[in-house]
């Protein structure tokens, strides 16, 4: 959404489950998703154009985030694991 207009910029489609969680990395040039189909997704934040998915989770993806630095992508899931990319 565009915090000026209120009006919708991208809406991006991909997932086959639901949306858990979002962030956009440091440098506002990426969104990262995780969903209930298992795959952690990265975005281009300016096109919405899907960029590539990060699928070795065996169940739902419940939390994303990315480091501080930008480097990596953190993702939780209910297969118990924490996996950093």
């Amino acid at each position: 959404w565009s915090l000026d207009s209120g009006d919708c910029v991208h809406t991006l489609s991909g997932h086959t489950e639901w949306v858990n969680s979002v962030c956009v990395t440091p440098d506002s040039n990426q969104i990262v998703s995780g969903a209930n189909d298992n795959v952690v997704r990265l975005w281009s934040l300016d096109s919405g154009e899907y960029a590539r998915n990060l699928s070795s989770h065996t169940d739902s993806v419940k939390k994303v985030c990315v480091t501080a630095d930008g480097k990596h992508i953190v993702s939780g899931s209910n297969d118990r694991t924490v996996r950093v990319w």
